[in-house]
């Protein structure tokens, strides 16, 4: 079983800001090398601890095999970021997405952990019908070779409702390291981060949030699921909202993280800075229209901080949805301060040459 360095382990459980990888493109589709280093060089700058590469953020099309992009879009960001690195080394990790059935998983997790990967976000999206023996069977197959960070998707953008009685049981699992949750769901949060405490591996799995719709109120929750337990809380996140703005999204979790220590979280400030960022979310995920220009909405963004091309994504059905143009700019006059603007343009020439 490939076990994850104790030291890099204790840095994940701490908690950090990664940052789901989005993929630059070409008007041919195929990877703009240029921006595509320069979106991690952006990331490592920010101050983040790792990327996750090959995820929804990425475009899971990159793990289909006719189109070879999965090999050269995860070596391009291992090798950016371990580059940029080097000039001042810190704890940083990477995670690849994995995705498919067992033998696929398989396949791309050795694919990972010989490019430097440190973990596998595990996708149970091509299990839509399984039940939970299949599932678990899946989970505990791919954590005996590679470090597992569960994954709780959403459904509207492929992912499945999973129950209680299986996250309990995969939490036992002695590989996983880490969950990242994102069912954009109350209930469905609390069972994973139930299961989490029941199992007694409060202190061994670390939670990270995907919840894109509510990042900062999971980030300054306490979960307490017994009167005399210990409260349980979101140590970071992974997030696709995170791969825009990214320097903000370090400074807020840094914020937190010191007022958490320090026993005085402003809960007024930071509930009202989450309701700001969730409709920035909206904006940008394209709920109005069931999230159907989450992807393009990212690289918009990112195009006009100059640190992609174009929106283009390599699934023609996503593409930016009528308005959400215009709804992103609002909330980026409503709202300048979640944004980082002035960072990217302060260092943007030094990340494209």
């Amino acid at each position: 079983m490939g076990a994850m360095d104790p030291a890099l382990r204790h840095f994940l459980r701490a908690g950090t800001v990664i940052p789901a990888h989005p993929l630059a493109l070409t008007a041919d589709y195929q990877i703009d090398e240029r921006y595509q280093r320069a979106l991690t060089r952006y990331y490592c700058a920010a101050g983040v601890g790792g990327v996750a590469v090959g995820v929804h953020t990425t475009q899971f099309e990159i793990h289909e095999p006719e189109r070879n992009l999965l090999e050269p879009v995860l070596a391009l960001a291992a090798k950016s970021a371990d580059d940029y690195l080097q000039r001042q080394p810190r704890p940083f990790i990477k995670i690849a997405g994995l995705v498919g059935r067992t033998a696929q998983a398989l396949a791309e997790a050795e694919l990972a952990l010989s490019l430097g990967y440190h973990a596998g976000l595990l996708s149970l999206s091509a299990f839509r019908g399984a039940d939970d023996a299949d599932l678990l069977a899946h989970c505990q197959a791919v954590a005996a070779r590679i470090p597992v960070v569960g994954f709780y998707l959403q459904p509207a953008v492929g992912g499945r409702v999973l129950s209680y009685d299986f996250w309990r049981r995969f939490v036992e699992i002695d590989n996983v390291v880490a969950i990242k949750i994102a069912p954009f769901n109350r209930y469905y949060t609390v069972d994973v981060v139930r299961a989490v405490a029941e199992a007694g591996r409060a202190n061994d799995i670390a939670l990270y949030t995907g919840n894109d719709d509510n990042i900062v109120s999971d980030l300054i929750t306490d979960y307490r699921l017994a009167a005399d337990a210990a409260p349980l809380h979101f140590v970071g996140g992974l997030l696709g909202q995170w791969a825009v703005w990214t320097k903000r999204a370090v400074e807020t979790l840094a914020a937190i993280q010191q007022q958490r220590a320090n026993g005085q979280l402003d809960y007024a400030h930071w509930l009202t800075y989450n309701a700001q960022m969730t409709e920035a979310n909206a904006a940008i995920f394209d709920a109005a229209h069931d999230f159907c220009g989450c992807l393009p909405g990212i690289h918009w963004v990112l195009q006009q901080q100059g640190l992609m091309r174009g929106t283009e994504t390599l699934n023609p059905a996503e593409r930016l949805m009528r308005g959400q143009a215009a709804e992103i700019a609002r909330v980026c006059r409503q709202y300048p301060h979640l944004t980082d603007n002035d960072f990217v343009a302060a260092h943007l020439d030094e990340w494209l040459n």
